[in-house]
């Protein structure tokens, strides 16, 4: 897959809640390794859009590609199995559980009908080390700071193998030390070829991290 290679293609897509009218016709398109601003105002569709990509949300109208098939019906499972993952803004971990639990939630390894949390444990860290994440696959997420269970949100991520990483507002409860850190590692995802929206109210964080911008109004 080349880095023009277009992953995500969204056209004409429309959609309402009510009698509200939340996209008209939008469009979109991610390539392969960039990482790809979406700004606007509030209410003005992004994370609609992006929930539309995710499953979460069914368009109304319009045309969507990933990975140059065309998608519809199309729900969070399908999309997690064609390559596509969220980050949302408010975290979703199981706080009392492990980090690799929390990883392999809902597809656990299993030996002799038991969990293999040998395995899990294992194949988290070997995710966790690739991307130069110290963390600890045994410790439980609810005593990591904030930075750290994004992080792991994103190693769950890599372990589906993402090729679509949508991450919505994800420096808004990070220090600048944590902010650097995060940008690390998002480029070392769009160097392995993984496309990242990237969603942000912070104008001044773009010049540091973007390859291309896209303005909802």
């Amino acid at each position: 897959m080349t880095e023009k290679q277009s992953i995500v293609e969204m056209e004409g897509i429309s959609k309402s809640f009510g009698g509200v009218r939340a996209l008209s016709e939008a469009e979109f398109t991610l390539r392969a390794g960039e990482i790809h601003a979406l700004l606007g105002e509030n209410g003005a569709g992004k994370s609609t859009l992006m929930k539309i990509l995710g499953g979460i949300y069914s368009k109304d109208a319009g045309t969507a590609r990933i990975l140059g098939k065309t998608v519809e019906n199309l729900n969070p499972k399908r999309a997690q199995d064609m390559g596509v993952s969220i980050i949302h803004q408010e975290l979703n971990m199981c706080t009392h559980l492990s980090v690799a639990e929390n990883i392999f939630l809902g597809r656990e390894l299993k030996k002799a009908g038991m969990l293999d949390n040998r395995r899990m444990n294992a194949e988290t860290r070997r995710i966790l080390d690739n991307f130069k994440m110290n963390i600890d696959p045994e410790t439980i997420v609810g005593a990591l700071p904030v930075s750290k269970q994004q992080m792991v949100e994103i190693a769950k991520a890599l372990s589906t193998n993402s090729k679509v990483l949508v991450m919505d507002e994800p420096t808004s409860a990070l220090t600048a030390s944590e902010i650097i850190e995060l940008f690390r590692l998002m480029r070392r995802l769009r160097e392995e070829g993984c496309g990242i929206v990237y969603i942000s109210h912070r104008l001044e964080e773009l010049q540091h991290i973007v390859d291309r911008v896209t303005i909802r109004v």
